[in-house]
């Protein structure tokens, strides 16, 4: 979006306000080398624009100066202050007429699901945060039903990784696997390393975002829909260039499980698609018997004095070889999971000098103890 204000003051105003230091700065080498002062600066003085995602943050700079916004009219994309009437009977009727199964199994989408297909089809744009185990694939699918069924033009479907291409595209088989009216082959097609990328005659193209943050900016000319799936894991640079190359994309909604916390992820994000909407959480989910109930107890290991000094001096590698190779650390550890009841689960970063000796230690003990360790 553009911004036009009567006084010029106001622009550097809104620079300081979209400015933020990224987290770790002081030890980046461009910081360091005094070539950068460690910030983003997300309005851009030059030409007075900021992503449009940002809408709500420029209102709120608006009131806070007793400023007042005026909003115009987009032959393309409408006005940024409303919202599509689209009616919830409409929706449902027609998300019924897609026959929708799992496993072979006809399912009905949940009342979240549903309220997040509403939100982001009637703004065009949002951030739908919804956990693990949400249904997200399931809300994606009907976005893109929707699209094809009232718009022209494609749908890029882009994704952190090359599996989660191909689990989408067999979630999209699996949910039509009853509709006569899509076929699954001749609608979607898949890109990542080794795939075609040029004169795509589908409609609905996964991909990864590596595979097509290099490709020129006519390239993306077609695609009227962008949904970025597990948005968080897309690097920031590569994820602007790319939506800033859908210039044509009306519809821009992203999906995330997480937001790193910290302001300047979540503004790059919801600048490029649009506010968050809290889809729900993982405590409704196991309220509601969607997912298993879960206990996390957390166990704090504190070290003596002169061993925390010590390691002050350590580099970021040096503490991590300390750690992982501390004796009574991995004692604790042994003789933790050996005292658990049922499954244990041990996860580690290295196999050799860490995931290795704790097997060994495990399976000494247990033999020592008069059990097997398989």
């Amino acid at each position: 979006m553009q911004i036009e204000c009567d006084d010029a003051g106001v622009h550097y105003e809104l620079s300081d306000f979209f400015s933020f230091f990224v987290p770790g700065y002081r030890w980046m080498p461009a910081f360091k080398n005094k070539m950068w002062n460690g910030k983003i600066n997300l309005y851009n003085t030059r030409n007075h624009t900021l992503y449009a995602g940002l809408v709500p943050y420029v209102q709120e700079f608006a009131e806070a100066r007793d400023a007042t916004v005026e909003f115009e009219d987009n032959a393309q994309y409408g006005r940024m202050d409303s919202e599509v009437l689209i009616d919830e009977t409409q929706l449902m009727e027609f998300v019924r007429g897609l026959s929708l199964h799992a496993h072979t199994e006809r399912i009905e989408p949940r009342d979240y699901q549903i309220d997040a297909v509403l939100k982001a089809l009637r703004t065009n744009r949002a951030l739908l945060l919804s956990p693990t185990a949400s249904g997200k694939s399931l809300i994606i699918y009907i976005l893109i039903r929707w699209f094809l069924a009232h718009s022209e033009g494609k749908v890029l479907l882009v994704v952190p990784t090359t599996s989660l291409v191909e689990q989408m595209y067999t979630d999209f088989a699996d949910y039509s696997s009853h509709d006569e009216s899509w076929d699954n082959a001749n609608t979607c097609h898949r890109i990542y390393s080794g795939k075609e990328k040029i004169d795509i005659r589908q409609r609905v193209i996964i991909t990864t975002w590596q595979s097509i943050y290099k490709m020129p900016a006519s390239w993306f000319e077609p695609y009227r829909m962008v949904i970025g799936d597990e948005a968080h894991n897309f690097k920031a640079k590569s994820l602007a260039k790319i939506m800033e190359s859908l210039r044509d994309a009306k519809y821009r909604i992203g999906t995330t499980g997480t937001l790193d916390g910290t302001q300047t992820h979540k503004l790059v994000l919801e600048g490029l698609f649009g506010p968050v909407y809290k889809v729900t959480t993982t405590k409704e989910l196991m309220d509601r018997d969607q997912l298993s109930a879960l206990e996390i107890s957390v166990l704090l290991l504190k070290y003596d004095d002169d061993l925390c000094q010590a390691s002050k001096k350590f580099t970021y590698q040096e503490e991590l070889d300390w750690l992982v190779k501390h004796e009574a650390r991995n004692r604790f550890i042994r003789n933790l999971a050996i005292a658990q009841n049922g499954n244990t689960l041990i996860l580690y970063n290295y196999v050799e000098k860490h995931g290795k000796p704790l097997y060994d230690a495990i399976k000494a003990k247990l033999e020592a103890n008069g059990s097997i360790c398989l």
